[in-house]
């Protein structure tokens, strides 16, 4: 049975160009283009692993990974950052993502993130 994710990013580009490469290897359970939305959705869908937009309107992907951990300290996210966001990126794992990946990526260098904390 493949690993269940939820895709959370503002852009839905983003989210489609995720949802086409994850769907090889993975089940995609859910998107969300917000941080509350992520928390929701892991709520309510129990995903294997999300992959977190960091940079987000309202509520961020710090914060909703924060939320999500706290719920569940068990919770593995992968980060999507931008390379120029390495201070952001930081304050992520201090936040208790498992990896990351920076944007523009690759598919390979998705599912070797995620598969990484599968």
């Amino acid at each position: 049975m493949p690993a269940r994710v939820l895709i959370v990013d503002d852009s839905a580009f983003m989210r489609s160009h995720l949802r086409q490469i994850l769907e090889v290897e993975y089940e995609v359970v859910a998107e969300a283009e917000t941080g509350e939305g992520a928390v929701t959705a892991y709520a309510e869908h129990d995903p294997d692993v999300v992959t977190m937009d960091i940079v987000m309107p309202e509520v961020d992907g710090i914060e909703a990974t924060l939320r999500i951990r706290d719920a569940d300290p068990e919770a593995c996210v992968v980060m999507c950052t931008s390379v120029s966001q390495a201070e952001k990126m930081r304050a992520a794992v201090d936040a208790g993502a498992a990896s990351y990946v920076t944007k523009p990526f690759d598919g390979p260098e998705v599912l070797d993130a995620v598969g990484e904390v599968v």
